[in-house]
């Protein structure tokens, strides 16, 4: 059972960690620059489908792991599991109200403000990143020594 929470947590992830990298490398710097009017446009639909996403992978990858902590011990394993976990109380209390401001109506999508929001939540995002790499650099390093 333990073997199989380390997994679960290592393969969650690495899949957040990957797509928050992609977001950050490719996807949200490509958006950028076709324009703000572009990016205010197609960002909300992105976002909407991406948090989803990594809200369940990181609920998953933080279960998982402290799982595999709390049946093997490893503090490896915790440290894993709070890098991840932060992710969701960071985006809720930092990164909503950048959300908010971009996704509020009548916005003017072309404004210098907004490009100003997008870079950033661009920022922002990157601190996820972050620790997504971080937490799933632990995770591996705990199943390799364990």
């Amino acid at each position: 059972m333990s073997q199989i929470a380390g997994v679960i947590a290592v393969v969650a992830c690495t899949l957040f960690a990957g797509a928050a990298a992609y977001i950050n490398l490719v996807e949200h710097p490509a958006r950028l620059s076709r324009g703000t009017e572009i990016a205010a446009t197609e960002w909300p639909a992105s976002y909407k489908r991406a948090a989803v996403m990594q809200a369940s992978l990181a609920v998953l990858a933080t279960i998982a792991g402290m799982g595999r902590w709390l049946l093997t011990g490893g503090s490896l394993w915790l440290a894993g599991s709070l890098c991840i976990f932060v992710v969701v109380p960071f985006t809720l209390v930092v990164i909503r109200p950048t959300n908010r401001r971009l996704l509020a109506p009548g916005r003017d999508r072309g404004s210098a403000e907004t490009r100003a929001l997008l870079e950033t939540w661009g920022r922002l995002h990157g601190v996820r990143t972050a620790l997504s790499l971080l937490g799933a650099l632990l995770f591996v390093w705990a199943s390799v020594c364990q």
